[in-house]
């Protein structure tokens, strides 16, 4: 058996293609290989060798990057592969806008790339692309060297498109990211020199409705007005937002979002859930709320734990009850309802 050792920074090939790399943002076109002395002919031996992988014919990356990217940077990479290998600068729109546009997904990226397409013919698909049909954006954004849909138009497109599940997770991060900004604007207040502080680049539901009317979908125009009005900034992540889609669809009172407890261990405390009728909290756990990330920093983890059960306890004592709940338990809609039922979360 032929086994291929994993190539190491000092592979000949990958001295040559550093320059390449970095005028690329990490992609490597076929042509500009051949410019750096990479003949096409060597390629197909360089990717079975593990030192090239191929995203799409003319267009490599490292297998190192490739092996080391996510699932959504590789999607990025696929979306940013199109645009170089594409005959006219194509706009992209719906996931592939969204991926440029650093919005989450819930459930996967797509196996293709979207755009918008002009004319009465309608969409068309291949291998690689899904083209859309509909009015020509009126606002073309530039970001990773591609060109795509506004983030207003973007967010309402997948709305339009796709589950409720998958615009909400997109509409509710749209909208924190304007809430955010906005916040700190405000904070800082005027420039220099008195020139306004720039307008953040979120979006809020008053444009998004104003978008859809423009789009005017031919499908799908229910689905994102019910995703509009239901998704909010008030959702902290993309757990809270497939908690609390989960518990809409499975039909159970939807919980008002981040409550403030005053006077908890000596300040504030703000909840995910509270469902104020039978007074009970709910939490979502992410990964990183005790492990290594942001959310750590250079904490303790034990004294992270030991503070967060410090909290949950002085919260109990003001309530009725207090669960928990994590990714696997809120994405299984058999085991999630099973959950809120026995945990007494009342129906809508």
């Amino acid at each position: 058996m032929v086994t291929s050792q994993r190539p190491t920074p000092s592979h000949p090939v990958l001295r040559r293609t550093e320059v390449v790399a970095l005028r690329f943002g990490g992609l490597l076109p076929s042509a500009a290989l051949w410019e750096a002395g990479v003949p096409p002919h060597s390629l197909q031996r360089l990717c079975v060798e593990g030192v090239l992988h191929c995203i799409r014919r003319g267009v490599y990356v490292t297998e190192e990057r490739w092996r080391r990217a996510d699932a959504g940077e590789r999607y990025r990479l696929l979306v940013r592969a199109t645009a170089l290998v594409a005959h006219s600068q194509p706009v992209f729109s719906h996931q592939s806008a969204a991926v440029l546009h650093g919005l989450p997904i819930i459930g996967g990226w797509p196996d293709t790339v979207h755009t918008i397409t002009s004319g009465a013919s309608g969409g068309s698909r291949n291998r690689f692309t899904t083209g859309h049909q509909g009015p020509a954006p009126e606002v073309v954004e530039t970001t990773s060297g591609c060109q795509v849909t506004s983030l207003a138009r973007t967010v309402v497109d997948v709305a339009a498109s796709s589950s409720l599940l998958v615009g909400v997770t997109m509409l509710d991060h749209a909208l924190r990211v304007e809430t955010e900004r906005a916040a700190r604007e405000r904070g800082r207040g005027p420039r220099e020199g008195g020139l306004a502080a720039p307008r953040p680049t979120g979006v809020t539901k008053e444009e998004l409705y104003c978008e859809l009317d423009a789009v005017n979908p031919r499908t799908g125009r229910r689905r994102a007005e019910q995703a509009i009005a239901f998704a909010s900034p008030l959702a902290a992540n993309p757990g809270e937002t497939l908690s609390r889609v989960r518990i809409f669809e499975l039909g159970f009172e939807v919980p008002e979002l981040q409550v403030r407890f005053p006077d908890i261990l000596g300040g504030d405390a703000w909840v995910d859930f509270f469902w104020r009728g039978v007074r009970k909290i709910g939490e979502f756990d992410g990964f990183l709320k005790y492990g290594s990330g942001p959310v750590l920093g250079d904490r303790d983890p034990s004294a992270v734990v030991w503070a967060e059960k410090q909290r949950e306890d002085a919260l109990r004592a003001r309530v009725n009850s207090f669960d928990r709940w994590g990714w696997d338990l809120a994405y299984s809609a058999a085991r999630f309802f099973a959950f809120l039922t026995e945990r007494g979360v009342p129906r809508a």
